[in-house]
């Protein structure tokens, strides 16, 4: 288990973004692929009300379990610089070979796919942390990985001021863009928001 530190950004014009990660010597890590996400919960959504995840994701041809939860504060260590502005996540991940197979037996478990959302990922890293590009249904983001040091040094070299970090998910986004798109479905799926821009 390894503590995930992350923050987002928004990412208007992406490919002035590319040139900005090539000049700070950030390097293509994967191309752009197609990225599909089920959470898996309880009827009762007993992981979500303890902010808790488990997922199964799709990407670039692998498939991955993750399971991530809030850590405590006593879990980051005093004084941490970061703690207030960085989202800090618990985060246990293992590749696994037949995802649809493991759906099944979640199901079987009495989980039920609690919430969808896709996108098209690219990654780069520098070597220390990673970058990674998403363009999601509802705009596109970046997301900065690494140390929370690593991420206000990658972000100063990016131009991205903290004032713009943002620490929500995917989830939590769509539930902002939801409050102005009532018609939406629970999913966060390209086939889903452009049913509601119809």
């Amino acid at each position: 288990m390894r503590v995930e530190t992350e923050i987002k950004f928004r990412a208007s014009d992406l490919s002035a973004l590319a040139g900005r990660l090539q000049s700070a010597r950030f390097r293509l890590e994967t191309p752009r692929s197609f990225e599909s996400n089920v959470l898996y919960d309880t009827p009762d959504r007993q992981m979500r009300a303890r902010t808790e995840i488990l997922r199964i994701r799709s990407y670039a041809g692998h498939w991955t379990l993750t399971h991530k939860r809030l850590p405590v504060r006593s879990d980051l260590g005093r004084g941490d610089p970061g703690a207030g502005r960085h989202k800090h996540r618990f985060e246990t991940e293992t590749s696994v070979a037949h995802g649809d197979a493991l759906a099944e037996l979640f199901v079987s478990l009495g989980l039920i796919a609690a919430f969808r959302y896709e996108k098209w990922r690219t990654e780069w890293t520098d070597g220390e942390g990673h970058c990674v590009i998403d363009e999601t249904p509802i705009g596109n983001y970046a997301e900065l990985e690494g140390t929370d040091e690593w991420i206000d040094r990658a972000a100063l070299r990016l131009g991205v001021d903290p004032s713009d970090y943002i620490t929500l998910s995917y989830g939590r986004l769509f539930e902002q863009w939801r409050v102005d798109h009532p018609a939406a479905t629970g999913d966060l799926t390209f086939a889903a928001v452009a049913a509601v821009a119809r």
